[in-house]
């Protein structure tokens, strides 16, 4: 009951959360000057007409419950600019399912190298490969999206010839790949290995080596089970990021995903998108902190859930 109770509660914070997400991005999303019609090859009086047609000529307030209802029945309204006319539901829905492909792939990536990586420096401490992993890693982190995109494309597609520039062909998903999986990776790798140099100075593990526990039990199911809680902190918000595109990465290699269409909303005043994929990406970090949450009671019996 404890849990049905804490699931309930988020969920309804979860309601609010996004509610005040939604309100906030409306709001600030109006004080952009001009229109969605702006770029059009029309004249003053044909863009009145347009934004006529759409209601951006009545007051925010107006705009904001009109779209509020909308919303509450499913409909986020049809695109402006970008695909005139398509519902954004279905714009995000197919460009997500391009996203969620080599999202999948980097987020595999990244837990995999992450999490081992941050094993091996954590239980060999201030060791050559401790002190390799932790420059590597400090690199990794230090270095822009937009950096490592450029440098994998130089190196593999421009001078080796090993790779695709663009991703619709053979192969093209590997350098989006590991552009998206660099700082997640790098990331884990020092959460886990601060965790782990944590959890290894905890009492209840020199107790388990005095009672003649072989240390490969101590290390491989006490010590890194409880070192991965926070592990599954960082995971919630890191799923949601990377299965909803990466803007750097699908912008240099031209992927069809949700993050690109999220940049050209923007620059394009495309306001129905806009709301649509901060509408989605939100809903989406929400649900997977919510299951990291639970995860915790999984991994960790101890913890209470209030």
């Amino acid at each position: 009951m404890q849990t049905i109770r804490y699931i309930v509660k988020r969920i309804g914070l979860a309601v609010i959360s996004l509610f005040a997400i939604v309100t906030i991005t409306f709001f600030l999303m109006n004080l952009l000057p001009g229109d969605p019609f702006m770029s059009e090859k029309a004249t003053a009086e044909n863009r009145a007409i347009l934004v006529a047609k759409y209601g951006l000529d009545q007051p925010v307030y107006i705009q904001y419950g009109r779209y509020l209802k909308n919303l509450l029945k499913g409909d986020m309204g049809t695109s402006y600019v970008l695909q005139k006319g398509r519902p954004v539901a279905t714009i995000i829905f197919e460009s997500f399912a391009t996203s969620m492909q080599l999202g999948v792939r980097a987020l595999v990536l990244a837990i995999v190298l992450g999490v081992s990586l941050g094993s091996i420096a954590g239980l060999r401490k201030d060791k050559p490969s401790d002190g390799v992993i932790r420059v590597l890693s400090s690199i990794g982190i230090s270095m822009p999206g937009y950096v490592i995109a450029s440098a994998l494309m130089i190196v593999l597609a421009v001078n080796l010839k090993v790779l695709p520039v663009t991703y619709n062909k053979p192969g093209g998903w590997i350098m989006p790949m590991i552009t998206l999986a660099m700082y997640p990776t790098c990331y884990l790798i020092r959460l886990t290995r601060a965790s782990i140099l944590e959890v290894m100075n905890q009492d209840y593990l020199t107790t388990e080596r005095a009672k003649g526990m072989s240390e490969f039990i101590v290390v491989f199911v006490h010590a890194l089970k409880n070192s991965l809680i926070p592990v599954i902190t960082y995971l919630g918000p890191l799923t949601a990021s990377i299965l909803t595109g990466g803007f750097v990465a699908e912008t240099v290699f031209n992927v069809p995903g949700l993050g690109r269409y999220f940049v050209s909303s923007i620059s394009s005043r495309d306001y129905t998108v806009i709301m649509g994929v901060t509408v989605f990406y939100s809903s989406l970090i929400v649900m997977m902190n919510l299951l990291c949450d639970i995860l915790y009671k999984i991994v960790d019996p101890r913890i209470t859930l209030e």
